[in-house]
């Protein structure tokens, strides 16, 4: 399977998802550069937008490349139930695009959060959980815009058609206002869209990949994504 590895001006996580994916049987990842014209993913069995700071978060995190000619490939790749995944930044952009609904705002800290989390996996079935629905992660997060806002309406809507693929918790999956690391709404650290094919999350699963980065629970959710590709 061959998945694409989008790579915008600034982003820096390309290679550690690239390193990932490369441990996954089946999986063979290309770098895109986010220059390219849309038509270089058409082939691609799915597509991986990375963390950083794309175009340095001018604006605001994500607004210039989720605007980028690039998307509409994604788009195309969406459309034709392809799986995406956007980490971090790649959940900004996915969000600012309108592939997926809501914001990334400021941490309420209002500072750059840089640590180990736990996050409680949906206990819904999705692509991206399965095998793991109801498990808590280890994950890292790094971010200053992590805040996952929505209305009312559009969490309405994830509620009911249980769309929270992440939500923050502690090692024992409790969620509650104490183990939210950014003041998400309803602690989501992670949503999937209605069609199932694309997921966003804050939380880095390249990061926690190996042994020696201290966590492989990432895995589990990267291998989920490659199966999704066959």
């Amino acid at each position: 399977m061959t998945i694409a590895v989008l790579r915008f001006p600034g982003t820096n996580n390309e290679n550690d998802v690239m390193r990932a994916l490369s441990q996954i049987p089946g999986a063979n990842p290309y770098l895109v550069p986010s220059s390219s014209d849309p038509a270089a993913l058409k082939d691609a069995d799915g597509a991986v937008i990375p963390g950083g700071f794309s175009y340095g978060d001018y604006i605001r995190a994500g607004a210039v490349a989720g605007v980028g000619e690039i998307l509409e490939g994604v788009r195309e790749l969406v459309d034709s139930d392809r799986p995406v995944l956007g980490v971090c930044n790649g959940f900004q952009i996915l969000a600012e695009s309108g592939i997926l609904p809501g914001a990334l705002l400021p941490n309420v800290s209002a500072h750059f959060v840089c640590k180990w989390v736990h996050v409680k996996v949906a206990e819904t079935h999705t692509p991206f959980t399965e095998g793991i629905e109801r498990a808590v992660l280890a994950l890292p997060i790094a971010h200053t815009e992590g805040n996952y806002y929505c209305s009312e309406l559009d969490l309405e809507r994830m509620r009911k058609n249980r769309l929270m693929a992440f939500r923050y918790s502690d090692a024992n999956g409790r969620i509650a206002e104490d183990t939210n690391p950014n003041g998400s709404v309803d602690n989501i650290a992670g949503i999937v869209n209605e069609r199932g094919n694309v997921l966003g999350m804050m939380p880095h699963p390249e990061r926690a990949s190996r042994p020696s980065l201290g966590s492989v629970d990432g895995l589990m959710i990267l291998r989920n994504f490659v199966r999704r590709t066959q």
